[in-house]
């Protein structure tokens, strides 16, 4: 089982100005159990738009995917918006 939960394409539109050295990403949350042990996990995927198949993919366990949902929402605080 494979099931795509959201994609998002950030363009130079999305960036702040004078960030020219920056590569436009696009990023894509999934869920897959094709795994040897069928153990679900969350896939993410950061790869620079155009070039698929080029990113990383980070297969995250619940406990790592709970980790990384926490430091968002604790970046999210810190520059002033809530949840």
């Amino acid at each position: 089982m494979r099931r795509s939960i959201d994609v998002v394409q950030i363009d130079a539109t999305d960036l702040p100005d004078g960030l020219d050295d920056v590569t436009p990403v696009m990023w894509t949350v999934a869920v897959s159990d094709d795994y040897d042990d069928a153990t679900p996990r969350v896939v993410l995927t950061v790869e620079p738009l155009g070039g698929q198949g080029e990113g990383l993919v980070a297969h995250l366990a619940p406990d790592n995917a709970r980790r990384l949902r926490k430091a968002l929402a604790d970046a999210l605080r810190e520059v002033g918006e809530k949840e």
